[in-house]
């Protein structure tokens, strides 16, 4: 069993052998911690897309509109033509968010590099330190694609529809309620622990070989989801705390195994457990 979309993924190697080249290819670092990662070091030629400062808007708890998305991209050299790569650190948890805004607006020829930082430097391939320049472009998006996203009225009729499952990617002690954010996260987090009433808990990590941070081979992915009932013919729902970790699961779903209905819900539990009113389950 292959990927459905083999080409949304990039090998460190291909990337080594195919460096930015102005307009037609860039590469992009998206971070969530970019001292420790791309000011420390990254990829020769490749720009930064910073994931808290860059593609959110802190005011609306949103993210970026699409004025601002075609903002970004004239800012880091893009075109609505260029290839585009992304990668980065948390085993490309934001790379895969910046994945799931891209395609929001409409950008067709983007990839992931498999394994990001994490594999990059395990190969001990080189590094540049000084920040890459680029030359800014005229950005044209389409219209947002909602049919992407989903918001928290689309998660609430959900609970009474047969025909979709909501994936929880959070971590089992999150999904059950035990803690309520992530240990490294302690200050961002919701009023109550749990998750939304019958939803799957299916770590994203579990999507993801540990050793180097790439995605496993296509026929493990399908066993991961299948057996809990998350299968092609359901419309697929994907929640997290805030919406980057259920990005990298719907990555996993729509590209890689080729789930026709599948949607992240970045709103996620920070939105859900702070509602008042909205059911939870323990």
């Amino acid at each position: 069993m292959s990927y459905t979309h083999p080409e949304v993924l990039v090998s460190t190697q291909w990337v080594a052998d195919n460096p930015p080249d102005g307009e037609k290819r860039r590469v992009v670092e998206v971070d969530y911690d970019p001292e420790n990662g791309y000011h420390s070091g990254h990829i020769d030629g490749a720009t930064l897309i910073w994931w808290r400062r860059d593609i959110n808007r802190d005011t609306t708890r949103d993210i970026i509109n699409k004025k601002q998305f075609e903002e970004l991209m004239s800012k880091n050299g893009i075109t609505p033509d260029s290839e585009v790569v992304l990668y980065g650190d948390f085993n490309n948890w934001f790379a895969a968010f910046a994945f799931w805004v891209f395609k929001y607006y409409g950008h067709k020829n983007v990839r992931i590099m498999d394994g990001g930082r994490k594999k990059w430097e395990l190969e001990d391939r080189p590094y540049a330190t000084k920040e890459s320049q680029t030359e800014p472009t005229t950005y044209t998006a389409t219209p947002a694609d909602e049919g992407l996203r989903a918001h928290l009225f689309d998660v609430k009729r959900a609970l009474d529809e047969e025909g979709t499952v909501m994936v929880d990617v959070r971590s089992p002690k999150e999904f059950t309620g035990e803690i309520v954010a992530p240990p490294e996260y302690p200050m961002e987090q919701a009023q109550r622990g749990g998750h939304i009433p019958g939803a799957n808990n299916i770590p994203w990590a579990t999507a993801v070989n540990d050793v180097d941070g790439t995605f496993k081979p296509a026929d493990e992915l399908a066993r991961n989801y299948a057996p809990k009932g998350v299968t092609p013919d359901k419309d697929v729902i994907c929640y997290c705390r805030i919406g980057e970790r259920s990005s990298h699961s719907w990555f996993v779903l729509k590209y890689l195994l080729g789930y026709p209905r599948v949607r992240n819900y970045d709103g996620s539990w920070t939105e859900w457990g702070n509602m008042i009113g909205n059911p939870i389950e323990k």
